[in-house]
């Protein structure tokens, strides 16, 4: 008989849904699989067509993203049960609030317990010192529950190991066989015949950095520049040369991401960004901020260019367009990067055999 997997999110879309498509698939040979979820404006209206059809689906009402202590309250009921009811010997909480609200719900013993947090919420910019310091401590009172986190890079295990002794880390990895079914494009140069375009992918609000985005545009008002999604803070993006898709389908995305000449990545925290993976993968030559999850991946001048501030995006960017042999070396090397470590095959099989370890022990 199988064991139980059991994956807990509040933040079904964008890069965690991705995460979980490609996890729970590769994984649903070996275990059966049950993913309690809560849908946000983004996530796909079809969103079981994306998964394996031996997957079950249980739907937490009372998720919410803000703290909201009532719903909070009904939230960790509506996991308690579906823990009772399902039966999971494994339950593996996937970003903050799934994650607080998991660990503090569930105390059975015989449930091996894993949270993964995809960027802590306390390494959000957007909030004061105070609230931040109040995150830690939440993360800290969460993981006395003697679960184990497993970190989406090595940049965010080095900071789990400061909250929980019982640390792991597993890359994100990409999906290379449906990502092979895209036709690749050049990269275009800087010329008078053709305008560089410039894409970025997510929800537009603080974390995205969307206002260092619309300064990097405006630095180029002869380029297009695409933000592909939606989000609370559109009105910052003002430069006449910005276009925003809304909410697409994840294939959608990733024509448009594969249709533009260069992947940028303004953000103020990350875990691992599936999205940069994925440009990496379809040799888009990445520039990207200095936070965790980033820097983690690109390493400076050889698979992508890191970026501190705004002169150094708009002279990476300048470098790209007009050096080809540059942003050929680069894109090939990224590549074979994500093809070595960042890709779904290795995410699963380091995940199999944690999930495996665990139950043996």
């Amino acid at each position: 008989m199988k064991k139980k997997i059991l994956y807990v999110t509040e933040a079904f879309a964008g890069g965690i849904f991705t995460y979980l498509v490609d996890l729970s698939n590769e994984l649903v040979e070996s275990f059966d699989i049950c993913i309690a979820y809560s849908k946000r404006p983004q996530t796909p209206n079809n969103f079981k067509d994306y998964f394996d059809s031996r997957i079950q689906f249980v739907k937490i009402e009372h998720f919410t993203r803000e703290i909201n202590p009532l719903q909070d309250l009904q939230a960790m009921g509506e996991i308690k049960h579906i823990v009772k009811t399902f039966k999971p010997d494994i339950v593996h909480l996937n970003s903050s609030k799934a994650g607080v609200l998991g660990r503090l719900g569930i105390n059975e013993r015989k449930i091996k317990v894993f949270y993964t947090p995809h960027g802590y919420s306390f390494l959000m910019q957007n909030t004061s010192k105070l609230k931040r310091s109040a995150y830690w401590l939440i993360e800290k009172a969460a993981s006395l529950n003697k679960s184990v986190s497993i970190s989406c890079s090595k940049g965010e295990y080095e900071v789990s190991k400061s909250i929980n002794r019982r640390a792991r880390w597993v890359n994100n990895g990409v999906n290379m066989e449906k990502l092979d079914r895209i036709p690749l494009a050049h990269v275009k140069m800087l010329n008078d015949s053709e305008k560089v375009r410039l894409c970025t992918i997510g929800r537009i609000s603080s974390q995205k950095n969307p206002n260092l985005f619309n300064e990097i545009a405006e630095a180029f008002p002869s380029y297009e520049f695409l933000w592909i999604g939606d989000g609370e803070q559109k009105d910052e993006l003002t430069s006449s040369n910005i276009k925003v898709t809304g909410w697409v389908s994840r294939g959608k995305a990733l024509e448009f991401a594969n249709r533009s000449d260069i992947f940028i990545l303004t953000s103020l925290w990350e875990g691992l960004p599936m999205s940069l993976l994925e440009a990496m993968y379809l040799q888009k030559p990445c520039v990207v901020s200095n936070v965790v999850g980033n820097r983690d991946v690109i390493q400076d001048s050889k698979n992508g260019f890191v970026c501190p501030d705004l002169n150094s995006f708009v002279s990476r960017i300048k470098l790209l367009c007009n050096n080809p042999v540059i942003s050929k070396k680069i894109v090939d090397r990224a590549k074979t990067d994500i093809r070595v470590e960042y890709n779904t095959k290795n995410m699963a099989h380091k995940y199999r055999k944690i999930y495996e370890e665990s139950i043996v022990s």
